[in-house]
């Protein structure tokens, strides 16, 4: 029997389900916006997961965590309707505080379960490459609950079905084996963007910024089956 071939790109008919897996509000924006675009606009049901809402990344002295984090997930569903995404879920851990548990895999068997994708999107976790350690927690944490635990019907039993995640392509890391040309729709990528009021400075500086150098997403592809 020859080997499955791996997803060519978004555009790839095998992928009728896909699964955004990120630490914090405006991750997907940054890292797979593009994609994610490419896949709904065809038609594939895309799911997000927030690790976390956001909730530190302030200097305001005024502003409590638990503020910051309600603006910061209403900014993630408003780029989520740009996007086309059908359901955001939220686990509301702790920003910057995100660890390596078991817990923390179980909610993701059960996110991962209940999505049910054949493409599972989240971050590159190769040690060693500086990025923020909740972009490397969730990286490894998800890997894990997709292969094996979210396909082994023993594993979290309690999370629902078993299934089998096809594929997972890998975003900020250091190696990229999948480029994807996503400039057919980067200015949608850059309303996503935008919709991140909190987090945004002058909205011309970054569409501009944004046009030359957000054109291209590439990934790491891992086959999961």
């Amino acid at each position: 029997m020859s080997p499955k071939k791996l997803f060519s790109g978004p555009a790839d008919r095998r992928i009728q389900r896909a699964l955004c897996i990120v630490a914090h509000p405006d991750d997907i924006d940054f890292y797979c916006a593009g994609t994610v675009v490419q896949m709904t606009a065809r038609g594939v049901h895309v799911d997000f997961v927030l690790a976390t809402s956001g909730d530190k990344g302030t200097s305001d002295p005024d502003l409590t965590g638990e503020a910051l984090a309600r603006t910061r997930e209403a900014e993630q569903e408003a780029s989520a309707r740009v996007l086309g995404a059908k359901h955001v879920e939220y686990l509301r851990q702790r920003d910057a505080e995100l660890t390596e548990t078991l817990v923390l895999r179980g909610l993701l068997v059960r996110e991962i379960r209940r999505s049910r994708p054949d493409l599972l999107l989240t971050f590159d976790p190769t040690p060693g490459y500086r990025q923020h350690p909740d972009h490397r927690v969730i990286g490894r944490v998800a890997l894990d609950a997709a292969w094996p635990c979210a396909r082994d019907r023993l594993s979290y039993p309690e999370a629902g079905p078993p299934h089998v995640t096809a594929e997972a392509w890998l975003f900020a890391g250091p190696r990229h084996d999948l480029k994807i040309d996503v400039s057919d729709v980067l200015e949608t990528k850059i309303d996503a963007r935008l919709e991140h009021r909190s987090q945004t400075g002058n909205p011309r500086t970054l569409r501009g910024r944004w046009r030359h150098i957000g054109a291209e997403e590439r990934f790491a592809q891992v086959d999961l089956r």
